[in-house]
């Protein structure tokens, strides 16, 4: 990796606050619209707009989003992370799209936090649903104006100037971008309402969208030209490792014994860490010349705590704790899935199914360690590090330097590895605690095992459902509770919701189980595992919730289907009417559960569904829409398995995946995220899991903790509808549907229903050997 050397001008900027919910915002309070200069290219290099704003050559800059300078390149400013998804060709293909320019032309400028850009969050799979509407808007404004300027230099009427690879075109001449821009009175600017009232291209008049187009961020990541936060260097930096307390909360520093680490060349001090905000409790800092000195000295600091009242909490307790709230009726908060009287249609059920499905811990693990360089000048606390979602983690800054959010400033880099871990940026306050201690540019690196004891790993979750049908088959009733630790309850309160009982719950704990299926009355219950939620950081982990909500909920239709005997494939596709509220609606979800058949008719054909199968070997199907309801990425897929009855060893042999995203964006990069998405849903089905002993997860590197290996990746078989519908997210909604999936093939396979994720090998053969026990009893 590069380094660069960073520590410019800063004027204290306005940061106010803008609620802001992920789950049902609407796409337009995302993003301001005021006129801007542009920003540092965190993406790499400087950005052609920029250079020539700075040598007084002119730029046209119709709206926040994009520049032109004056030899025709286009900067487009991107407001979300870029942690290897592509999301910056992304959204500079939507606006290119619009504004007819040349794409080799195009470049993408990384922004650091400022109100211009609106709040500033990358996740959810939200960031192509959010900014399609802006983005293609602000690009049809650009063309607009460029038409109107050019037309007068080509002396022709603006009605019959047509714009094209980066040109205007009138009578057989052709005037470019960039001299429209050295030559043109190009005064025009477009207000927010102007702009959401452009009209936009119909999908068969794209030329970008959906074409094969390089993307624009792997050159620099090629070469080494890419900064990423742990490059960061300004003079004058010193360096530290934190000693971590022995409970994520409620530990207090007695006194620190730093004598050996004296004798460590390079060692310069120690701060027991004041964290206002509360959440670095107990920290440590050791700080030293050079990171190397602070990783030796670290061990040599003794510290002694007064130990919060978690340091004895296993996994065990937390699913104990989680079964007594399950079994309370009067804990959590019910959603409002329709109404309908639940226990009524249960009681008066032909038959019933009920079951529990856990989840185990799961950790992040990504490539680039958290990191974060902070320092303060003019008055302004800079924060340089990848951050996912800036405004959660500005105030928490402010309230922990106890300064005006207006005196925060985070610089925006590329991410090595995102995956919801820097959702969560606790790790930008002891860094700007330190360096408000120290007075001098701090930067703070976490190694492996403190990245993981620090993580905010996807909680385990204890799940109970129940199933109800008639005589025909058709479920009349069901509840689905799920008790899990939320993140939104730490990380941003200000994303919680109201339940229809009047209970707040956080929506990324339960989003998948309100569901598009048919089901009569459904009851939808969320609870909080407080000791969970004090016990460690509750965090976003791909997927978050339908991770586990759709693992359970597929893997009961199925058994209903075995128990009734009927097709799997038949009776989802029975309750996938798409009427009532699970019909849809414009501009997101339009089709609703129709969609949701189709990806299972399309992906069961492919997969030759019904065909005779080896022994041992099963094919299981699961369905899901992703996220969530408001922008809805159907997806289905089939796994075959082989398993190994004597050892339990589960071989996954092909995986086929049908995905609805709407229109797709970019086919390299919808193809890329899919790819991820299942093989991270086959990671957690199988090999990802942690447990939770003592106070913290057990397993803290890679030579305990699992994942996927290249050697167990199936054949996959990936395809995308071909639809005009609206672009939603691809992150994510693959994940959701490989676990129950493959759980439901092993069924198929060998007669046993896995409950709990990870499916280990040892798990298979207990529930073997009780089955061949209590078919010989």
């Amino acid at each position: 990796m590069s380094r660069a050397q960073h520590g410019g001008e800063n004027s204290a900027i306005n940061l106010s606050r803008r609620s802001f919910l992920v789950a049902t915002v609407a796409t337009g309070a995302f993003f301001g619209f005021s006129q801007t200069a542009f920003a540092l290219n965190a993406f790499g290099s400087a950005s052609p707009a920029s250079a020539s704003a700075t040598s007084g050559e002119p730029v046209f800059e119709p709206t926040v989003w994009f520049g032109i300078d004056h030899e025709g390149a286009v900067s487009v400013n991107v407001p979300k992370a870029e942690m290897g998804q592509h999301i910056g060709t992304a959204i500079a293909r939507i606006l290119a799209d619009e504004l007819e320019a040349d794409w080799k032309m195009v470049r993408i400028v990384g922004v650091d936090t400022n109100p211009r850009w609106g709040f500033m969050v990358t996740g959810g799979s939200t960031s192509v649903w959010a900014t399609f509407p802006v983005f293609s808007r602000a690009g049809a404004a650009g063309r607009i104006a460029l038409i109107e300027a050019g037309a007068k230099l080509l002396d022709a009427s603006a009605a019959r100037c047509v714009a094209r690879t980066g040109a205007v075109h009138a009578n057989g001449r052709s005037i470019s971008y960039g001299e429209i821009v050295r030559r043109g009175n190009l005064g025009r600017r477009f207000s927010a309402d102007e702009l959401k009232a452009l009209p936009i291209k119909g999908a068969a008049n794209r030329t970008l969208i959906g074409k094969p187009t390089r993307a624009l961020d792997v050159p620099d990541k090629i070469i080494g030209a890419a900064v990423y936060g742990i490059d960061v260097d300004v003079p004058g930096m010193v360096y530290g490792r934190p000693k971590l307390p022995p409970t994520r909360y409620g530990s207090k520093v007695l006194s620190i014994d730093d004598s050996a680490a004296r004798g460590v060349k390079g060692y310069l001090r120690r701060v027991a860490l004041d964290d206002p905000s509360g959440t670095v409790p107990g920290w440590v800092m050791v700080i030293a010349d050079s990171f190397y000195a602070a990783l030796r000295a670290v061990d040599l600091v003794k510290v002694q705590w007064q130990v919060g009242d978690t340091a004895t909490v296993s996994e065990k307790d937390l699913f104990d704790h989680a079964a007594a709230l399950v079994a309370d009726k009067r804990q959590g908060a019910l959603l409002d899935t329709g109404g309908g009287d639940v226990d009524g249609g249960l009681a008066h059920a032909a038959k019933t199914l009920e079951g529990t499905c856990t989840t185990t811990g799961v950790l992040h693990f990504q490539l680039e360690p958290v990191n974060a360089v902070a320092f303060e000048k003019d008055a302004v606390f800079e924060i340089h590090t990848g951050n996912q979602a800036q405004d959660f983690i500005l105030p928490v800054l402010a309230k922990a330097l106890q300064v005006p959010v207006e005196r925060i400033v985070m610089r925006t880099y590329l991410i090595g590895g995102g995956f919801g871990r820097r959702l969560n940026g606790d790790y930008a306050v002891p860094a700007a605690l330190t360096t408000k201690a120290l007075g001098c540019p701090f930067k703070m690196v976490l190694t492996r095992e403190d990245d993981t004891r620090l993580d905010s790993l996807r909680s385990p979750t204890l799940q109970r459902l129940r199933l109800g049908w008639n005589s025909e088959g058709k479920i009349v009733a069901m509840e689905h509770v799920a008790v899990a630790g939320w993140p939104s309850l730490t990380v941003f309160p200000g994303n919680m919701q109201k339940g229809t009982n009047g209970a707040s719950y956080d929506p990324f704990s339960i989003s998948g189980a309100d569901h598009w299926y048919d089901v009569g009355a459904l009851r939808v219950r969320a609870v909080n595992n407080d000791l969970a939620q004090k016990s460690f950081r509750p965090g976003w982990l791909r997927a978050v919730a339908p991770g586990w909500t759709n693992w359970a909920l597929e893997s009961f239709l199925d058994e209903v289907a075995h128990v009734q005997r009927i097709d799997p494939v038949a009776l989802r596709l029975a309750h996938l009417t798409g009427t009532g509220r699970n019909a849809g609606a414009a501009p997101s979800s339009t089709g609703g559960a129709l969609r949701q058949a189709n990806v299972i008719r399309r992906v069961a054909a492919r997969a030759g569904w019904g065909r005779a199968m080896p022994p041992d070997t099963g094919l299981g199907l699961a369905s899901s829409f992703g996220q969530e309801r408001a922008m809805p990425t159907w997806c289905a897929c089939v796994a075959q398995v082989k398993v190994d009855g004597q050892t339990g060893h589960v071989t996954v042999q092909k995986l086929w995946m049908e995905i609805d995203a709407g229109s797709i964006i970019d086919p390299d990069g919808a193809m890329a995220q899919a790819q991820g998405a299942t093989l991270w849903g086959l990671s957690m089905a199988l090999y990802e899991g942690t447990g939770f002993e003592n106070r913290y997860v057990k397993d803290l590197n890679l030579d305990a903790y699992t994942p996927l290996r290249m050697a167990d990746v199936p054949n996959m078989d990936i395809a995308f509808v071909d639809s005009t519908e609206a672009p939603v997210g691809l992150g994510e909604p693959p994940t959701t549907v490989v676990a129950p999936a493959i759980g439901n093939a092993i069924y198929a396979a060998m007669g046993v229903r896995m409950r709990h994720l990870p499916i280990r090998a040892t798990d298979i053969v207990l529930a073997l050997d009780q089955a061949r026990q209590k078919t010989t009893s």
